[in-house]
């Protein structure tokens, strides 16, 4: 290798970044073994900032453009340093490079439920998502509290301490605001606004600007939300007697259909006479009230046993009618008691109030 090429590699004279991807955020220039020459020219592309540091310091800032590197117009690195303004040798520093253009899409949510408590549902345990927008604005505090000396700081390195203060933030708003969670869910631009005034102070202390959050989507837990669903259509229903004949009518030909026909029917039918009435007594006690009253007449009521206004059961046919010892067919007198019987038919047991040739009801004839 000749001396001038030896020359050539100690001292540099172009500095500049191309970046390759979208996830580096700063990145430090390779200064190894070489020293900047006086004179040499830095290019600093749009949505790029230029941060030059002395011995872990930081030192003067350069925006987009092209520079060329004198003493006069790096003052800080000149003090830093001790130099004179005269001076004119190749130096030693460290660049580093930071991309200011927007981070877009960036996601943020919950991994867990976040437990509150609701003024309509008590408590609850909610979870939410959506996205956010952020960008170096402050290269310098960016590099003292968060990128430091690494060669390269990405995107992925910070995303999950923005996320976490994401969650911490709107945890912190959603208790503070007592808002119930059905308005929450439906003011969701809102809530990110709120949440975003909340945030960017945070965000400023690390050299970044949050220029957008946003909330997509709050809600419960699957467990809680069929709860919700349930309590919606009970709102939906109103009239729980009214609701109640409807499904009882919706049953009666799905019941016919099945086994059982008719008879499946009339216990569907029956049951949901039962739970109507189960459930509109619930309902009088909830709300401390008597029952409603009946829209018609109301029905009479159903007898089981003998019809009104009959006698006492009739002994069974071939007993005696005073002591029910068995009576021989035909017998007019109890062979046990002496007691005068009412003739019966031998064949239906039809009771006769007379001797007759002939039964009226099956016609046997009779003894």
């Amino acid at each position: 290798m000749g001396f001038l090429d030896f020359v050539k590699k100690q001292f540099i004279d172009i500095i500049q970044w191309t970046e390759d991807g979208d996830e580096v955020l700063a990145w430090r220039f390779p200064m190894r073994d070489m020293e900047i020459q006086q004179g040499a020219q830095l290019t600093v592309r749009e949505t790029q900032s230029a941060l030059f540091v002395h011995q872990g310091k930081p030192a003067d800032l350069f925006g987009p453009g092209q520079h060329t590197i004198k003493t006069q117009n790096i003052p800080l690195l000149t003090d830093l340093a001790n130099w004179d303004k005269l001076f004119e040798s190749p130096f030693k520093s460290d660049v580093y490079f930071f991309s200011t253009r927007l981070r877009l899409n960036q996601k943020w949510g919950t991994s867990n439920p976040i437990t509150l408590r609701d003024r309509e549902f008590g408590a609850v345990r909610l979870r939410a998502f959506g996205i956010y927008t952020f960008r170096i604005a402050a290269p310098h505090v960016f590099y003292q509290k968060v990128s430091g000396s690494r060669d390269t700081y990405t995107v992925g390195d910070v995303e999950g301490q923005l996320r976490n203060s994401a969650v911490a933030v709107l945890t912190d708003h959603f208790a503070e605001s007592s808002i119930p969670f059905l308005d929450m869910a439906a003011n969701q631009v809102e809530l990110g606004a709120a949440v975003a005034d909340k945030l960017r102070p945070m965000f400023a202390d690390l050299g970044l600007a949050l220029e957008g959050f946003q909330v997509q989507n709050v809600s419960l837990p699957e467990e809680l939300q069929k709860r919700l669903d349930e309590r919606i259509g009970m709102g939906v229903v109103g009239d729980m007697g009214r609701y109640t004949q409807f499904q009882t009518a919706q049953s009666i030909p799905v019941a016919a259909a099945n086994e059982g026909g008719v008879a499946g029917a009339g216990a569907g039918l029956g049951a949901g006479i039962a739970m109507g009435q189960a459930m509109g007594q619930a309902m009088s006690q909830a709300t401390g009230g008597q029952p409603p009253a009946a829209s018609g007449p109301a029905a009479p009521p159903i007898r089981v046993g003998p019809a009104a206004g009959a006698g006492s059961a009739a002994p069974a046919a071939g007993a005696c009618v005073r002591c029910a010892k068995p009576v021989p067919p035909g017998a007019r007198f109890c062979p046990e008691c002496g007691a005068a019987q009412a003739l019966t038919c031998p064949r239906c047991s039809t009771r006769l109030d007379k001797p007759t040739k002939f039964c009226p009801e099956c016609g046997a004839p009779q003894a």
